[in-house]
């Protein structure tokens, strides 16, 4: 609509809603969310209502550009608040519970490219932070459940597909699987930066990628969109959970994604009974021959997407002592997938070193562009390995200034920027 007159009354209501939220006016922001979005977004600065009711509490001593990293001080933990800011803060909180409850959006940008938890975390605002993480922790839950019956609903007649297409061509809402498995509406992908999917990187989904051609350097593997699909600095982490699944010699071990062949190569100083790896893409199985993985003692390597490699050693009796998991281009529900149908089925029960069950890992990094998005996941997970019968323990590794070190030079976009790095170890529970 082109009326000066309807925009005039559409910003007039967003900067009130806005100045209500700021005030934490909690009277006045009832009263305008009865027919105002708690998702309107000021045009020049990007705010929602919840940026700021938590950027209102920004001291004027705030840190500069520099000491900030996509959103926050990397790396630096939200500190407890001076107790002169109580009443504010605690007026914040319900001004913020209000927003959620109101269908405020947890990860929207604004047009510094931070979330509501960003600003929250880059203050040392706790509380507020942890209502942004679990309200993030609410929401993609209740849309990956959604998925799974949009899934269900898949299956119908033809005629409902018909439906579906039409309804797309007349312009309705399409919903999109971000890489990190977020969904998201067609609309809001420019949110999706954050948590997953960047727009034109379609060398990172998944059928993309195994048709693209690798760029092997000696410290990195990268896409032929200079993506980062695995790189040296890794190396620390994968050696750790190799420490941790692997602690002993003779054990039988599974690696789904060999890429570089990092943690594989650790895994064979430990003189594994049995090594099986799972490689999809024609430009790893070539050098894996190169190198000789395949005549490598006790490795099995299968040729082929997991989906389809996994049904055939769960139907031979294949059990192993450990497994890992880290493929490139597959969203969470992928890894979801395979722990809650696979593992289960791979895993030994009397397996290990001491005979009480293997144990399972997978390179975290989901979400790792930014605090928020990273400690939303890493609860996400935890509670899904919870539900498929797994007990998970969390070792917090510090990871160096990739930045200062160079190790994005080059690289299309950072897939990692955090300081810590949450190794997750899994066995079965009791």
């Amino acid at each position: 609509m082109d009326d000066p007159a309807f925009e005039l009354e559409t910003d007039l209501s967003t900067q009130s809603i806005l100045l209500a939220a700021a005030n934490h006016d909690i009277t006045a922001l009832r009263d305008l969310l009865r027919n105002t979005s708690a998702n309107v977004q000021d045009l020049e600065t990007g705010f929602t209502p919840l940026h700021a009711a938590i950027a209102a509490l920004e001291p004027d001593d705030k840190p500069s550009g520099d000491e900030k990293l996509n959103g926050h001080t990397n790396g630096e933990s939200p500190e407890e608040p001076a107790a002169e800011r109580k009443e504010e803060i605690e007026a914040a909180v319900k001004t913020m519970k209000l927003l959620f409850q109101n269908g405020a959006i947890w990860n929207d940008l604004d047009a510094q490219g931070e979330t509501p938890g960003c600003i929250a975390y880059r203050l040392g605002l706790r509380e507020l932070y942890e209502l942004c993480v679990d309200a993030g922790v609410r929401a993609e839950l209740l849309l990956s459940r959604m998925d799974e019956y949009q899934l269900l609903g898949d299956a119908g007649s033809d005629d409902d597909e018909d439906e579906d297409e039409e309804e797309e061509e007349e312009g309705e809402e399409v919903v999109v699987v971000g890489e990190t498995g977020d969904i998201m509406a067609e609309e809001d992908m420019a949110t999706s930066e954050a948590m997953g999917l960047a727009p034109g990187d379609e060398s990172t989904q998944s059928a993309n990628y195994l048709s693209s051609t690798l760029k092997f350097d000696r410290d990195r593997l990268l896409d032929e969109s200079d993506n980062g699909v695995m790189m040296a600095w890794e190396t620390t982490l994968m050696r750790r959970s190799a420490e941790l699944l692997v602690p002993t010699e003779g054990l039988r071990v599974l690696n789904v994604g060999h890429g570089m062949g990092i943690i594989d190569g650790i895994f064979q100083e430990k003189k594994p009974k049995a090594h099986h790896i799972i490689e999809a893409h024609p430009d790893v199985l070539k050098r894996m021959k190169e190198q000789g993985w395949h005549e490598k003692p006790g490795v099995v390597v299968h040729e082929g997407r997991w989906q389809d490699i996994v049904p055939g050693l769960v139907e031979k009796g294949d059990l192993f002592d450990a497994i890992y998991f880290d493929t490139f281009a597959e969203e969470y529900k992928a890894l979801r997938e395979f722990f809650t149908e696979s593992v289960i089925g791979l895993l030994d029960p009397a397996g290990g070193s001491d005979g009480e069950g293997g144990k399972f890992g997978f390179f975290n990094g989901m979400g790792a562009d930014r605090q928020v998005a990273y400690d939303v996941y890493n609860k996400i997970v935890e509670m899904d390995l919870f539900e498929a019968g797994f007990d998970t323990e969390f070792e917090t590794i510090p990871v160096p200034d990739l930045d200062s070190e160079g190790e994005w030079e080059g690289v299309r976009r950072k897939y990692w920027v955090l300081k810590d790095y949450k190794l997750p170890t899994c066995t079965f529970i009791g």
